[in-house]
């Protein structure tokens, strides 16, 4: 049966208070946590097929809401507001793909600040506090793993698919690739809008050796944002990836 997921409040920077929702398996004890990354999307929701998904497997899920968006709207601005603005205002590609990159780190801070509650659940084993993401979430999960927060794992979907042709992001997402310590599993499907993270970045986590996968899975739906979102949150998709998942985590947590 299905776990209402329960919406929390928690600290966010400078003074903002931020929301998002988490479900606990029933029963007492520690649980393994997975915190998930939503998208560029202004209302992120519950994401409940996941949730389902990872809790029929003892897990805590817990999907924060980043400021502008979801339940976190009131703690400032919405990030596609930004962009745009700077695309009003800017006077050339260079400026408005370095600022798209630096805006990220700005919300990233809220993924940073989500985990510091995270830990302090006490249904949830620190030890096992997983993070993943898709889309922008997928950017986010990838700058967490940088900042090496005591997360024992990453898995990106399709981070940055949709904002390839930025060069900028490109070189930050290897940057962080390149210092994150805990291991990274980077998926997407055949069919999204651009390959070119798995390419990229899933070439680099495979050279760079250890317990670092990436894979890319067949053509998944007809059409890109199917591939691309679809596949990460949904049923379907969930029944492609998620046995894979759930081994190379335990994999990294007997590690």
């Amino acid at each position: 049966m299905p776990i209402p997921p329960q919406l929390v409040s928690f600290p966010g920077p400078d003074n903002t208070t931020l929301h998002g929702y988490i479900s606990v398996p029933p029963g007492a004890g520690k649980y393994p946590a997975l915190l998930w990354n939503h998208g560029s999307e202004k209302l992120p929701g519950k994401q409940e097929i996941l949730a389902e998904f990872y809790t029929g497997h003892d897990y805590v899920f817990f999907i924060p809401h980043r400021h502008g968006q979801g339940k976190s709207s009131s703690a400032g601005d919405y990030i596609m507001d930004l962009e745009d603005l700077m695309r009003d205002i800017s006077m050339g590609a260079l400026c408005t793909d370095e600022f798209d990159v630096r805006i990220q780190g700005w919300y990233n801070r809220d993924v940073l600040a989500a985990l510091v509650w995270l830990k302090q659940q006490s249904s949830v084993d620190q030890n096992r506090i997983y993070v993943s993401g898709v889309s922008f979430g997928g950017i986010q999960t990838v700058l967490t793993a940088e900042q090496d927060p005591g997360v024992r794992a990453y898995v990106p979907f399709a981070p940055g698919a949709m904002s390839w042709g930025n060069e900028q992001l490109r070189h930050r997402l290897l940057q962080a690739l390149h210092n994150a310590k805990a291991p990274v599993f980077l998926i997407q499907a055949h069919g999204d809008y651009s390959i070119g993270p798995y390419e990229l970045l899933g070439r680099y986590l495979r050279e760079k050796g250890g317990l670092n996968m990436a894979h890319l899975y067949p053509k998944f739906g007809t059409t890109h944002e199917e591939a691309h979102a679809g596949f990460a949150t949904q049923s379907a998709g969930i029944a492609i990836w998620g046995a894979d998942v759930l081994v190379w985590l335990d994999k990294v947590s007997a590690s």
